[in-house]
């Protein structure tokens, strides 16, 4: 099955939560014990304001707006971020919104390639996230 892709053409926008829950699962999954991600206390010691999400975390979350869009995580083929700024997770039941958006920014030889965009409030927490992915 291919997939419609054209330059220019945005991706439904995909709002992500991260609770204090999702990091302790995370940390569970991955390994990534890192205090940071769970002490307010030693958080601070490193001047940071809050426990902060894992950044391969907010990454994987991120590309589901491009798997949603193609139906199949399989069809991605390379992905890639640069990380810019933590993404504080406060401890209440709230959590932290990321609102992800992505624009096709090339179609070549059945491969889109798909510019990111991640943000947090104004901030923008992920950069130069580029994924490319099969679309024929």
């Amino acid at each position: 099955m291919s997939i419609d892709a054209e330059v220019g053409q945005e991706l439904a926008p995909l709002t992500l939560t991260f609770t204090r829950e999702d990091l302790v699962r995370y940390a569970g999954a991955s390994g990534d014990f890192n205090p940071i991600h769970w002490s307010d206390r030693r958080a601070a010691e490193l001047g940071l304001g809050s426990v902060i999400a894992h950044g391969m975390l907010t990454m994987g979350r991120a590309l589901r707006v491009v798997t949603d869009w193609v139906g199949d995580p399989g069809r991605v083929r390379s992905y890639a971020v640069r990380f810019t700024k933590p993404v504080p997770v406060p401890d209440d039941d709230a959590g932290a919104e990321v609102v992800v958006t992505a624009k096709v920014t090339q179609v070549a030889d059945g491969v889109a390639t798909v510019a990111l965009e991640a943000l947090l409030g104004e901030t923008r927490v992920l950069g130069s996230a580029v994924a490319e992915v099969r679309v024929d």
